[in-house]
């Protein structure tokens, strides 16, 4: 019974020393920018209206599942976030900018290959 109390108490010290990074990631989530449609790049427009009708998508790998693993877009469950390449002109790559969708309209825009995002605004 006592070392079952122990692992108690060690689990609730856990957690409380989790709390503040788990606040601060809520928080960062709670304050993403909003960016509205007319303001985005063409190039996003038209990926956004692709998106919206369901493709077809240019890039091979649109539509493919987005993990989250930078943790600024709020939590959800595995498969709920797409990614879709936005084309960047005079490049012959995918480039850095995307948007990421959760359920439609929930959209997120980057243009720094995931290390910041924008709520898009409908």
């Amino acid at each position: 019974m006592r070392r079952a109390a122990q692992a108690g108490w060690g689990l609730l010290i856990a957690l409380l020393l989790c709390l503040p990074f788990a606040q601060a990631r809520d928080q960062q989530v709670a304050t993403l920018a909003v960016v509205s449609v007319a303001q985005l790049p063409p190039e996003a427009r038209d990926t956004l209206q692709l998106i919206n009708e369901g493709g077809p998508f240019p890039y091979q790998r649109d539509g493919i599942e987005f993990k989250n693993r930078e943790r600024i877009l709020p939590q959800q469950p595995r498969n709920y976030y797409r990614e879709y390449t936005v084309r960047t002109p005079g490049v012959g790559h995918r480039g850095a900018r995307r948007i990421v969708c959760g359920v439609i309209p929930e959209c997120y825009y980057t243009d720094d290959h995931y290390r910041s995002f924008k709520r898009i605004k409908e």
